[in-house]
């Protein structure tokens, strides 16, 4: 089992000071992957979307609040992008390499989140049957990210690191998580 603790930081510069902290963590065990956001802070200043009934697999959460991280296997081009909404809305794309042949993966066709919120904290956590798409002996690379969409409309790119001179998490220099 590896487990890994994160804090993500926002890309630079960003309008106005944000009083908002993301952290989490992400284990890996032999078969399942685990990972949980604790977003907290004054989420008055957030557009949270409200929880859906039927929380379902949906294009373009990116457009909204939504959390996100990329699993890559180690020297391999090929990689997974999950986007977990805290409505429970969700989606795995896979690329062939860095933003190419875009597609959803047909392997997955749901994602078990969990979805907490409080008045100044909302969580996401999400256990994975990893086996799904990678078996459990190859090595994984890892990116974790956030999109915070702010009440007047802001779009704000959160990451473990942002290596170039955009806020862009498909790079594979921002993969630095090793599972």
């Amino acid at each position: 089992m590896s487990r890994r603790d994160f804090s993500l930081q926002p890309f630079s510069p960003i309008g106005s000071p944000l009083t908002l902290k993301i952290t989490g963590h992400i284990i890996r065990r032999p078969r399942q992957l685990v990972i949980h956001y604790d977003l907290r802070g004054d989420l008055a200043e957030v557009m949270i979307p409200a929880p859906a009934a039927l929380p379902a697999r949906r294009t373009g959460l990116w457009k909204e609040t939504c959390c996100e991280f990329f699993l890559g296997v180690k020297d391999a081009p090929e990689y997974w992008e999950f986007n977990l909404s805290p409505a429970g809305h969700w989606n795995v794309y896979r690329f062939a390499g860095y933003r190419q042949g875009m597609a959803a993966e047909a392997a997955l066709t749901s994602l078990p989140l969990s979805v907490r919120r409080g008045s100044d904290s909302l969580e996401i956590s999400l256990e994975l049957d990893v086996e799904r798409i990678v078996s459990a002996d190859q090595p994984l690379i890892a990116g974790i990210a956030a999109v915070i969409k702010l009440t007047g409309g802001e779009l704000t790119y959160w990451a473990l690191t942002h290596p170039g001179p955009a806020a862009d998490f498909h790079r594979r220099d921002s993969f630095v998580v090793e599972l």
